[in-house]
Order: structure tokens, then C-alpha cells, then sequence
């Protein structure tokens, strides 16, 4: 029951921070790094990929490979985030604490855990197996 609420949190974030790369593209393009070539494009697929991801996750038979791959993008746009905190870029229309902005970066890690444990049903084929054994 844990793993379906934690997967219906990740879903929630990932639904809406789609949303929010069309809503607030100016806000996302601040903090896509000045190395990166064509920032609103970079927003505007990234939004559409965030709501691919949900897709992916709510499906059972695609479930365990999107988590993984959730995980690695995660993983892709964390660059932003420490940008954004090292730069200290306002975001959703005003200033944000320092604070915060550095602490969104341990968070993506234990969103990337969540994600990774909320999209394995490996504890279920345990179960399975213990029970079948008995």
C-alpha cells in the first residue's frame, strides 16, 4: 500500500512540474544552465517527458523500466538545480530562499529513491516465493 502512494506522490509531481515547464516556461528557461543550447526547447521536452514518465509509471508493464528511467533523468536534470542554487535564480515569480534552493539538491536523491523503490515489485515475488515455499 506504501509503494502505491509513494508512486501516486511521484506521479503527482512529475504531472504537475509537466504542467508547470508550459504554464512557467520563462521560470524553467532561468534555471536551464547557459551552457545548454536552446533553452525553451530544453523546457518545453522536458515538460512533455515528465508527463510521458507519469505514463510510464502508471502502467504496470512498462512500471519498473520507467522507474528507471525517471531515476537517470533525475539524475540529467540535477545540473539545473545546482545551477539554480548557485546562481541563486529567483523561481514561480519571486526570490527563494538560499536554503531552500540547496536543499532541493540531497531531495532529488530521496525523490530518485522513491521513485526506484515505488516502481520495483520485487517485494511481491518475494512474498510469492516465501509463501509458495511454505
Amino acid at each position: 500500500m506504501l509503494k502505491i502512494v509513494i508512486r501516486a506522490l511521484v506521479c503527482t509531481v512529475f504531472f504537475f512540474g509537466g504542467i508547470a515547464h508550459f504554464v512557467l516556461t520563462d521560470d524553467f528557461v532561468g534555471i536551464v544552465p547557459p551552457f545548454l543550447p536552446w533553452p525553451v526547447a530544453i523546457v518545453w521536452v522536458t515538460g512533455v517527458l515528465e508527463f510521458l514518465l507519469v505514463i510510464g509509471i502508471l502502467l504496470s508493464s512498462s512500471r519498473l523500466v520507467t522507474g528507471k528511467i525517471t531515476a537517470i533523468y533525475c539524475l540529467v536534470v540535477l545540473p539545473a538545480n545546482i545551477y539554480q542554487a548557485m546562481s541563486d535564480i529567483p523561481i514561480f515569480g519571486g526570490p527563494v530562499a538560499p536554503e531552500l534552493l540547496w536543499l532541493r539538491i540531497p531531495l532529488q536523491f530521496v525523490l530518485i529513491a522513491a521513485i526506484l523503490w515505488s516502481t520495483n515489485d520485487n517485494d511481491r515475488a518475494l512474498i510469492r516465493t516465501s509463501t509458495d515455499s511454505v
